[in-house]
């Protein structure tokens, strides 16, 4: 696959996904869900005008860029110049809230003063390989790219004027395309359009991308059907009522009343912008919770982003409690934690978003405590009692699996594998990893208490309640205990991440938020924070990951540790170093506020992975709480 590692802007609507680059070029293409599967190896769409070669329009010297989302929506709009023909191209990327089908939308404009006789072209190349061989078809006016599963059928209202099946890797930069074939085997095909543009006139096409499940409609027959019946859509109602729908989704999830204050728009936009990513990166059937629209297929610089990590997902469902999508929260740990919870009651490193394991490389205990943890957060958002005792059995199966990994932590057994910490670096023991223990089996008790006069007339339930009782009690205690003797380091004069490598890690203030081991008054946590501060804040004000963090090159900050430290303030109740921290992360945003894994020092923009989901959770789980405190 060819390299792709930055989707400046995401679209879609639940079912199909679509990233693009700043110039406007087709990055990825995903449905039915946002992490499987993904059909464009290459898209590229360009002109030739009269005599020229083909000019492409995400990628010619003499273009210049404009792109802006459509305010408060999920809608993309791209204006490019070509400056040495005059050619002004608005392109407009929409996915309907009720078509599953990617519309292209461009208007041609002639600001020269000569007349154009313009080629427009579509060079598409889907992913194939040996157990699913992509051909191409041409159809019914319709380039069909089909395997075995799928189909991509890209067309437009307007009839063809030419298209290629086969080698038009060979000629496209000519700006001509052709061919007999009408069938072939090859995985890159083109169509084009003729257009006369008079000077100081314009044109306009729509191009239409559709993904046909071939088991679900018939390649050969009822796809026929669909098309004709997207060629007769309104385009200009479908983008504009696309328009209208994620307005009123920021408006009706505005829970916080952000946009009604009068503040920072940089806040409003990137507050509105995460907003707009979560439905995105949310499987609608099943609750899972996508990490990032993906970067690295090819894993060359990672092991990919897009699945769904339960401990990330955690995080985020608190913060769409936050902004009134309730729902979604519930349906990940009613659904989508119940079904991909192990036997033995785990949950194992991370999943795709339908609920089937995802590639792994080791389990973290955290990402089961977590879990619980996270339902019990759900829980005190929602005050729905029977939330609790609907999802009691599978909590309980988690709680359990977490006494016995406990049980052979504290008397030394050495039953249990290594577990990762939350980075996913480092084999052992953590200072993170067991505080979400410790949160977990708080949370248990807390829920016990909830629904134990659920169980009333259950005499062996209650008698099963109150033994785990004592036993949780005993056991937040002896966590305590061995986090005090186990991970403070008395030369350093502060907690340590682990026993092995003993490094001051962002992580440490789990401990305090939100686990809630340790209240930042204590002397030991001081000490901690500000060894922290010397160790692991940039001279930017940002804060890297840990000691030694060299992940994408290094010393890059990361937007979560810097809104971890922000939580940690207000719990301190240091106000002014809060609005500092969360003030880094607002400015550090894209454009079109969307926020990345790592912050470039320099440059104070994203690094890596544009549009991180948890990011965004954190930035929306720090954002109410400055907001509960009057301090925006």
């Amino acid at each position: 696959m060819v390299t792709k590692y930055f989707n400046d802007a995401v679209i879609g609507n639940r079912t199909v996904t679509a990233s693009f680059s700043k110039t406007g070029e087709l990055l990825r293409l995903y449905s039915p869900t946002v992490d499987y599967k993904q059909f464009i190896e290459r898209f590229n769409v360009g002109v030739k005008i009269n005599d020229s070669a083909m000019i492409y329009f995400h990628n010619d010297i003499n273009n210049a860029y404009m792109q802006e989302y459509a305010e408060n929506t999920n809608v993309l709009e791209t204006e490019i110049l070509n400056t040495y023909f005059n050619l002004r191209v608005l392109q407009t990327d929409c996915v309907p809230i009720k078509e599953n089908v990617l519309i292209k939308s461009y208007k041609l404009m002639n600001e020269s003063n000569i007349d154009f006789d313009l080629n427009f072209l579509v060079y598409s190349e889907v992913f194939s390989n040996l157990n699913n061989d992509t051909c191409g078809y041409f159809k019914n006016d319709t380039l069909i790219q089909y395997n075995h599963d799928y189909s991509v059928c890209t067309f437009a209202k307007e009839i063809p004027n030419s298209v290629q099946i086969n080698g038009v890797q060979n000629n496209i930069m000519e700006g001509t395309i052709g061919g007999k074939d009408y069938i072939g085997m090859s995985s890159n095909s083109a169509i084009s359009y003729n257009f006369k543009i008079p000077a100081g006139k314009s044109a306009s096409i729509a191009i239409y991308i559709y993904i046909n499940d071939n088991n679900s409609k018939c390649l050969l027959n009822e796809l026929d059907n669909e098309i004709e019946r997207f060629r007769k859509l309104d385009i200009k109602k479908e983008i504009e009522d696309t328009k209208k729908y994620w307005k009123k989704f920021v408006k009706d999830h505005d829970k916080l009343g952000i946009n009604k204050l009068n503040i920072d728009d940089r806040i409003k936009q990137v507050y509105n912008r995460s907003i707009l990513l979560f439905p995105l990166v949310t499987n609608p059937i099943t609750g899972g919770i996508s990490a990032g629209i993906e970067v690295d297929e090819n894993k060359t610089k990672c092991g990919r982003y897009s699945f769904c990590w339960p401990r990330d997902a955690v995080f985020i469902t608190e913060a769409l409690d936050a902004v009134g999508m309730s729902e979604d929260a519930e349906k990940f740990y009613s659904k989508f934690c119940k079904m991909t919870q192990s036997k033995n009651g785990m949950w194992e490193q991370r999943f795709y978003t339908d609920g089937k394991l995802a590639p792994a490389w080791g389990y973290q205990i955290d990402e089961t405590a977590s879990v619980i943890f996270g339902a019990y957060m759900h829980y005190e958002s929602c005050k729905d009692k029977n939330f609790l005792k609907n999802n009691l059995k599978m909590l309980e199966n988690g709680t359990i699996y977490l006494e016995k990994y406990i049980d052979d932590l504290l008397n030394k057994k050495g039953k249990f594998a290594l577990s990762y910490d939350l980075w996913e670096e480092f084999e052992g023991v953590s200072l993170y990893s067991i505080s979400a223990i410790f949160a977990a089996f708080n949370s248990m008790l807390k829920i016990y208490d909830i629904v134990k006069d659920m169980f009333e007339n259950n005499r062996l339930k209650i008698e099963a309640i109150n033994k785990q009782i004592k036993k949780l009690e005993v056991l937040v205690l002896d966590i305590k205990e061995y986090c005090l003797r186990e991970f403070y380091d008395d030369n350093k004069k502060s907690y340590v991440r682990n026993t092995v490598d003993r490094k001051i890690d962002i992580s440490m203030l789990g401990i305090v938020t939100p686990f809630n081991m340790f209240t930042p008054k204590e002397k030991n946590i001081q000490n901690t924070i500000e060894r922290v501060n010397m160790t692991i804040r940039t001279y930017t004000g940002g804060y890297i990951r840990y000691e030694g963090d060299c992940y994408m090159g290094g010393y890059n900050p990361w937007p979560i540790a810097n809104l971890w430290m922000a939580c940690y303030n207000l719990e301190a109740g240091e106000n002014k170093k809060a609005l500092e921290n969360f003030s880094f992360v607002t400015t550090s945003a894209s454009e079109y506020g969307l926020l990345g894994e790592q912050v470039n020092n320099d440059a104070r923009k994203p690094a890596w992975v544009i549009g991180l989901t948890w990011s965004h959770a954190m930035y929306i789980i720090v954002l109410n709480r400055l907001k509960k405190l009057g301090l925006i």
